[in-house]
Order: C-alpha cells, then structure tokens, then sequence
C-alpha cells in the first residue's frame, strides 16, 4: 500500500491535532505515542461503529510499516475485535466481514502475543455461531470459517477455501 492508499483513512471527523498525529502514525509510528495513537482510535470505533471498519484497517497499516507497534496496539486491536464479536455486530454482515478479514490479517500474531484474550474472543465467536439469533447464513458461513481456520494453524487448505469462498462474489 502505497502512500496514496494511506490518504484513504476516513479521519476527518478527528480534530486536526487528532488528524495530523494519525497521519504521523501511518507514516512513521516510531515518532508517536502508540498509546495515545491506539486510544484515539478505539475511542472513536467504540462510538460510532461504521468507523470500526476503518480502525482496524488504520490499525493493520501502522503494524505494516514495521512489528514494534504491535505491542502497543494489541490491547486496543483486541477490544475492537470484541466489539466486533458482540451479538449486535454479528447481526451486521459487513461487521462480521471486518472481523474475520482483520482476524485472517493479524490473528496469528495476536495470538502470540496475548493467547488468553484470543481465547476469550474465540468464545464469543463460538457462541455468536452457535446461538444465533437472526444472523445470515453468509455471517454463519464467515464464522465457521474463522473457527475451523484458527483451529488449523492460522491456515486455510485449498479445499477449505473452495468450500468456504466458492459462492461469494469477489
């Protein structure tokens, strides 16, 4: 992703002291406080769920440029990724979309670093599966696929994919 892709990010609902230290963030995260930086963001996810979405894009950004961020970002990717969990999300296919996408991203690597908060996920995961209420059969179909895909390693078999992926669209 390029520096034009990084323009992208929906921040202009942030002050401009706010906007300008994401930006830093995206560019350089060694010159911010990631804290501050991973606060701002699921401060602003946990109220308005549409920008969910784009957090956990912002956040897979910033870990992109280079692993140290990840630690400072693993509690606040973690409690979106519980937001995201919750009965309400799952209802949403897009929220249930952003999930799975983010977990296929950087599931792996949370796990190593926090293996009792993906286990904790992973049971609301569960549960929003196996109760559910009012939830399509696309976000069932999604959540399987997370479940069967962490139970295998953070992999996914080719005969996994076709069966998981050969009906949606691309």
């Amino acid at each position: 992703m390029g520096e034009s892709g990084r323009e992208e990010y929906k921040i202009q609902s942030f002050d401009a002291d706010t906007q300008q230290l994401l930006k830093t963030a995206l560019k350089d995260p060694g010159a911010v406080d990631l804290d501050r930086v991973a606060n701002v963001i699921v401060d602003h996810s946990l109220q308005d769920c549409v920008f969910s979405k784009e957090a956990g894009r912002m956040c897979y950004a910033i870990i992109q440029v280079n692993n140290m961020p990840m630690m400072a970002l693993v509690n606040p990717v973690y409690d979106c990724l519980f937001r995201l969990a919750q009965p309400d999300s799952l209802s949403t296919e897009e929220e249930v979309d952003c999930l799975v996408l983010q977990l296929h991203r950087v599931g792996e690597q949370l796990e190593k670093m926090n293996g009792q908060r993906m286990d904790e996920l992973f049971v609301l995961i569960r549960d929003g599966f196996l109760l559910p209420r009012g939830l399509s059969s696309l976000a069932q179909l999604l959540l399987l696929e997370v479940i069967e895909f962490r139970a295998a390693g953070w992999t996914t078999t080719p005969a996994a994919h076709k069966y998981y992926y050969s009906e949606l669209p691309d």
